[in-house]
């Protein structure tokens, strides 16, 4: 996300619309900071949409006695009493030119009518919803540029696989490794350095290899990862999930336009083109075939089967002959 200045958001007011915690206190900390890059003694004032009184509005974006310029963060804006609104809109149609205000109503129906009010008064909305795992590449993409730096879509996949798909823990992943490549761009090997060692890495190695028909890397993929300790239900769970993307996408219609065949699968655009790769040999029996499988083996790891271990490699070579299926 561009850093705003101090320009754009001083007498303006800056509208945050979601429940995405991260985005939301993102777009806050950016206007504080703009706002104090401007004049370090800028006044600092946050509150609820609650505690919004009748002469509160007038109060907080009154001239202060110490400070030249003024942030003002509302928050939970739904809680507004009914009676500030007019004085709210009143306001956002005409700000104050030394006043930052920010509000930030967190999502569902209450306050609804309010946020289409503050839009046309000359609010600068700015969502913050949560994303869908298939854009989440793309964000990461986003975030590497910000640091002036680079991550293919595939490198960015894998750094999801590994770290999960909470935007804060990705966006501290994006900043290490945008600043150890030191402008150069960051490769899925990088990646994989960095975080190979998570668990869902190893699971997801496994899943792939397996689905592909190498059955010797998928066995070496195997014992390396029980090797590291890594729990079978994670291993169970990667291959799984692999089988349910290679399924979607052989069920999906043709002639869907990428985007909307991604939405289709459930899975980022580049993905795409993995799946068409994995897909070549296998055939609708053979993948319910390999689904069960891998249905029998989640059973098995969570106290079906004693041996956990045996149960994964069973899974492995299932999977594999299961490509084989005509």
């Amino acid at each position: 996300m561009a850093k705003p200045t101090a320009a754009a958001v001083l007498g303006s007011t800056t509208l945050i619309t979601g429940t995405n915690e991260f985005l939301a206190e993102r777009t806050i900390a950016a206007a504080r900071a703009a706002v104090v890059h401007a004049d370090p003694d800028a006044d600092f004032l946050e509150l609820s949409g609650a505690e919004m009184g009748p002469s509160a509005l007038a109060e907080i974006t009154s001239p202060s006695l110490f400070a030249t310029l003024r942030c003002v963060v509302v928050r939970t804006l739904e809680d507004l009493p009914e009676g500030v609104q007019p004085d709210l809109l009143g306001y956002v149609a005409q700000p104050a030119d030394d006043v930052a205000l920010v509000l930030h109503h967190t999502g569902g129906m209450k306050g609804k009518a309010l946020l289409d009010k503050l839009r046309g008064a000359g609010a600068s909305e700015i969502k913050a919803q949560p994303l869908k795992k298939w854009d989440l590449p793309a964000w990461v993409a986003a975030e590497f540029r910000h640091h002036k730096s680079k991550i293919d879509a595939k490198a960015a996949t894998v750094l999801i696989d590994a770290v999960g798909d909470d935007m804060r823990t990705l966006a501290g992943a994006a900043a290490q490794l945008s600043g150890d490549a030191q402008g150069a761009p960051v490769t899925e090997t990088m990646v994989r350095r960095y975080f190979g060692g998570r668990a869902e890495v190893k699971g997801f190695a496994v899943a792939d290899a397996a689905i592909e028909g190498k059955e010797q890397e998928a066995l070496e993929q195997l014992r390396w990862a029980i090797a590291a300790k890594t729990d079978p239900v994670l291993i169970t769970s990667a291959v799984a999930a692999g089988l349910r993307g290679l399924a979607r996408y052989m069920a999906a219609p043709r002639g869907l336009r990428e985007n909307d065949l991604a939405r289709e699968v459930g899975v980022p655009p580049w993905k795409l083109k993995y799946l068409a790769t994995q897909s070549r040999g296998w055939m609708p029996r053979g993948v319910a075939i390999a689904i069960q499988a891998a249905a029998r083996a989640d059973a098995d790891v969570k106290g079906a089967a004693g041996d956990r271990e045996w149960a994964c490699e069973r899974l492995v070579i299932s999977v594999v002959r299961a490509k084989a299926v005509q």
